[in-house]
């Protein structure tokens, strides 16, 4: 992997992490603690780095775009069961 690809994941997941942090300063409604930080960056970081992968390692753009929705639908799961327990497992605390 390029040392300017994973600093560009790395700068994009700060931007993304940068959202809650300033939303904390100006509103009780978010309350995110450093697990939250931790655990979010990781997981964007690992979807960064998983995408970064099925791009460069893929093909075809056909199994590439494929790729891509896979790993953003498992993103889109595993946040949505952190964040409310959509499937009730013990991951998410339920």
């Amino acid at each position: 992997m390029k040392t300017r690809n994973l600093t560009i994941i790395l700068v994009v997941v700060a931007t993304i992490l940068l959202i809650p942090f300033i939303g904390m300063q100006f509103s009780n409604e978010v309350d995110w603690s450093t697990s939250d930080f931790v655990i979010m960056g990781a997981l964007l970081f690992l979807t960064g780095l998983g995408i970064n992968y099925a791009i460069s390692k893929l093909k075809t753009n056909r199994s590439r775009i494929i790729a891509c929705i896979v790993i953003i639908g498992l993103f889109l799961m595993i946040w949505a069961e952190l964040a409310v327990g959509v499937f009730g497992t013990p991951f998410a605390g339920s």
